[in-house]
């Protein structure tokens, strides 16, 4: 083959080879390229100020429109603080665990009003009891017998359902409320997550041999058998685990309004053991707004960025005006600064 057929065959080929062009391949696409001044800087920091400080403000007043009552009653309801005592106390089937508390309303509280119990020193995200569930067995019928995971709180004869620690430890302190010698109805209904009793809680679950004493003995509140898991509000409040060793989880909702002044009598049967570990048991009765229950850390924490942001933006502006520096000088360029190639 001649030369110039060999060269023109490869150059063809090469040219075969040539991706088709495109502003895409190219990276010739238009992009924004923003030159971040000190005009612009100054003016981000001050939007943002000037955002976050409203909102923060709207938020703080929020929250204290919010009214709030909570009432520890775990060291007023046991025999004293002795541990030993309080033990044999809250861990024996004889003794009246019953104890009634007041609580006076300081301001109109507008129903609905919620119900808490609060614990602290409670750690349910401790790894091994975050673990100790089957969630098959909880929405599924075929899988009523599955309990794989639940350790230590299983029974290879007789399924336990649900199994595991959480359900095990289950919360049994009960709440009975009255105001001038008229009880007080506490609504459940609805006040577990819709997604949950849809979707993790089967409707054609049942209980089954839960809290029948064992290796463990009884470790907190039991369920009707006869109602399936999907119904049982209270449980799957409580297995809903808490990120914090200091939460609260709601019991349920007075539907009428306390006027200010009102004195609130509850009586409380004190079962669960928080003496063993040392933790705390509060009772918490809070009204809504649109923000939820009383919490200041968001509206504080949006004061506090947007002041931080209007300091800062102060500070580059007085540097700005004291020691001004043209766009694109090249004087500060390093090898303008240091000639000689040093830095």
């Amino acid at each position: 083959m001649p030369a110039s057929e060999a060269s023109a065959d490869s150059s063809s080929r090469s040219s075969s080879k040539k991706p088709k062009y495109s502003r895409f391949s190219q990276q010739e696409l238009p992009a924004f390229k923003p030159i971040l001044t000190p005009g612009w800087i100054i003016a981000v920091f001050v939007i943002i100020g000037i955002i976050f400080i409203p909102v923060g403000l709207v938020s703080i007043s929020a929250a204290n429109q919010v009214e709030e009552i909570s009432e520890r009653y775990d060291d007023k309801c046991g025999p004293s603080s002795d541990t030993e005592k309080a033990l044999e106390f809250i861990q024996s089937d004889k003794t009246n665990k019953t104890c009634v508390r007041t609580l006076t309303v300081k301001k109109k509280m507008k129903n609905p009003i919620y119900v808490y119990y609060q614990l602290d020193k409670y750690y349910q995200n401790h790894r091994r009891y975050v673990k100790s569930r089957n969630d098959l067995q909880l929405s599924e019928t075929s899988k009523a017998n599955e309990q794989k995971g639940c350790e230590p709180i299983i029974n290879s004869s007789n399924p336990i359902v649900p199994c595991g620690l959480i359900a095990w430890s289950l919360f049994n302190d009960t709440y009975k409320f009255s105001l001038k010698d008229k009880a007080l109805e506490i609504d459940k209904k609805d006040i577990a997550w819709k997604s949950d009793k849809e979707n993790k809680f089967g409707s054609q679950v049942y209980p089954k041999n839960f809290q029948s004493g064992g290796s463990l003995g009884i470790g907190g509140g039991k369920l009707k058998e006869n109602v399936p898991l999907s119904e049982q509000d209270d449980l799957i409040v409580w297995m809903r685990t808490a990120a914090l060793p200091t939460f609260r989880k709601l019991y349920g909702k007075i539907t009428v309004d306390l006027e200010a002044n009102d004195v609130v009598t509850v009586s409380i049967e004190n079962n669960y053991n928080t003496y063993k570990y040392g933790g705390e048991k509060v009772l918490v009765l809070s009204t809504t707004t649109w923000l939820g229950g009383k919490n200041h850390f968001l509206g504080r924490a949006y004061v506090a960025l947007g002041g931080i942001s209007l300091f800062v933006a102060a500070c580059f502006t007085f540097l700005y005006l004291m020691k001004p520096r043209p766009i694109g000088d090249p004087a500060y360029l390093s090898w303008n600064r240091y000639p000689g190639g040093g830095m």
